[in-house]
């Protein structure tokens, strides 16, 4: 099992912000721009950990060099059920640098943006905080 997908299932927020490079980039599937740096993407992702309900990874799938992975997943949010993807790149020194979110069908898209909105000064705040 890869420590990224170990630490979320654990839901150990200081353990997936421990895998992120300073410069990652998270790219959500819900907003049109990219967010930069690790700050905001480990603030977005104890915001998807407080929003996401009964998450589990289902399928691990990896290229051989280690360096790019997959992570299948589903979750409700709001009553609605998500099934998505975490598409993860690593860096050199085995870091995301590269974090792209999917997620189906569109009510399901839907009520993760309606939640992920609704957390979303909590999270500005988490990353101007730095923590």
């Amino acid at each position: 099992m890869h420590p990224f997908r170990e630490a979320v299932e654990k839901r150990d927020a200081q353990a997936v912000a421990a895998l992120l490079a300073e410069n990652v980039v998270f790219t959500s599937p819900v907003v049109f721009r990219p967010y930069e740096g690790k700050a905001i993407t480990a603030a977005i992702l104890r915001g998807a950990m407080r929003v996401f309900e009964d998450f589990r990874y289902v399928r691990e799938i990896a290229d051989a060099g280690g360096r790019d992975h997959a992570l299948v997943f589903t979750a409700t949010v709001r009553g609605r059920q998500v099934h998505g993807c975490d598409f993860l790149h690593f860096d050199e020194d085995g870091l995301i640098d590269d974090f792209t979110v999917m997620v189906r069908p569109l009510s399901g898209a839907q009520a993760l943006a309606e939640a992920m909105g609704a957390e979303f000064e909590r999270i500005a705040a988490e990353a101007a905080a730095g923590q």
